[in-house]
């Protein structure tokens, strides 16, 4: 989004503020529509026409690199009471899925990178930790509690087809009785159910699939790469069958896009075999507010100030609220009346039982990197 074409920062808008914020071209294939500066940026780069009429031409082609990250540890922690896990692994950073919506964008500008076009196309593989968590689990502190696989990032983007760095993790957490839960909207998953099917038979596994949205169309212009709905049905269908519970994340809930949909996703998701079901309402922190807000204009100008007036109501007027049990579930009048349509149809479809919870006594912690064997008294 061009500098003099962002949306006001707060308060309502209006059809002629989203019809002056619209950019004329889209790359092919990909979500974002442009490759606006981070935050963290001295500096920022305007697009403007220098006279020869080009401006408005159509993107190229724009592809995908791959670069190497050297981490020090691989085990990320965290202390948020809102989130059900206290720690994760994500084996890339970026996305090729380029959902447009993705909260994980702005952790790219940690890297000088935009949380554009450059997330999901300038992505960072971890090759080294397979080896950081066999060191990371090994250590006598290590108190071993669900891990969490692929929350920031999905870890069943397409690069995983070739790098297998997702399925390495996996075979370590299961030599070790490790329990894991794993979120994607792939339908790539279904390659490890030999790993992941004898894990949830311990009590050591369960998986999240996201199911966002039941229209083709409105899939590929959301989620550019990531499986179609149907196959995401199957993928569910076919994890449940293996004897995997399964939690279908109807997220993220977008008022006035995919949000009419709320029930016919869960109703879907109950027919395919899922055990429970859990919503998150759009979050949209740092840049992701203008990415986000572009993409409206481009695809859907009609209903765009619909959309961002009632998620501003739903959060003070702001596009964001940090705060937490409120960033994923807002607040207010819409806040409530989406909640109770939740529950409702979760309880009608039986899908409001709790989540199983995970083994964590069965545990077998590796070897030391020294080779010291452990005493048992």
């Amino acid at each position: 989004m061009r500098l003099n074409q962002k949306l006001p920062s707060k308060g309502r808008v209006t059809n002629l503020d989203v019809s002056h914020s619209a950019e004329r071209h889209e790359h092919r294939g990909r979500g974002a529509i442009s490759n606006q500066a981070g935050r963290f940026e001295h500096e920022t780069r305007d697009a403007f026409d220098d006279g020869w009429g080009t401006i408005e031409d159509s993107a190229g082609r724009l592809d995908t690199t791959l670069t190497r990250e050297s981490a020090r540890t691989i085990i990320t922690y965290n202390r948020s009471p809102d989130i059900s896990f206290d720690r994760t692994i994500n084996p890339y950073r970026g996305c090729e899925h380029g959902c447009v919506y993705c909260f994980a964008r702005p952790t790219h500008a940690y890297h000088g990178l935009s949380a554009g076009l450059d997330f999901e196309s300038r992505l960072f593989f971890k090759p080294e930790g397979p080896a950081l968590l066999r060191k990371e689990l090994s250590r006598p502190s290590y108190v071993p509690r669900p891990i969490a696989l692929g929350m920031n990032t999905d870890a069943y983007q397409p690069v995983e087809r070739q790098l297998k760095l997702t399925r390495t993790f996996l075979e370590i957490l299961s030599e070790h009785n490790h329990p894991v839960t794993l979120l994607t909207k792939s339908a790539l998953i279904q390659r490890d159910i030999d790993l992941i099917a004898p894990m949830a038979e311990k009590g050591l596994a369960r998986v999240g699939v996201s199911l966002t949205t039941l229209d083709p169309r409105l899939s590929r212009l959301l989620e550019p790469r990531a499986a179609a709905p149907y196959r995401r049905l199957q993928t569910i269908s076919a994890l449940t069958k293996a004897g995997i519970p399964i939690i279908a994340m109807t997220a993220p809930i977008i008022p006035a896009l995919n949000e009419p949909e709320l029930e016919d996703l869960l109703e879907a998701a109950a027919e395919n075999g899922a055990s429970s079901v859990g919503y998150v309402v759009l979050r949209l922190p740092f840049e992701l507010k203008d990415i986000f807000h572009e993409w409206l204009a481009e695809h859907y100008p009609d209903r765009a100030a619909k959309v961002i007036n009632t998620l501003r109501d739903m959060r003070g007027g702001q596009d964001y609220d940090a705060n937490w049990f409120e960033r994923g579930r807002g607040r207010g009048v819409h806040a409530q009346i989406i909640s109770q349509r939740f529950k409702k149809a979760a309880r009608r479809l039986g899908l409001d039982e709790a989540r199983p919870r995970l083994r964590t006594d069965l545990f077998r912690p590796p070897e030391p990197p020294s080779g010291q064997m452990r005493l048992a008294f």
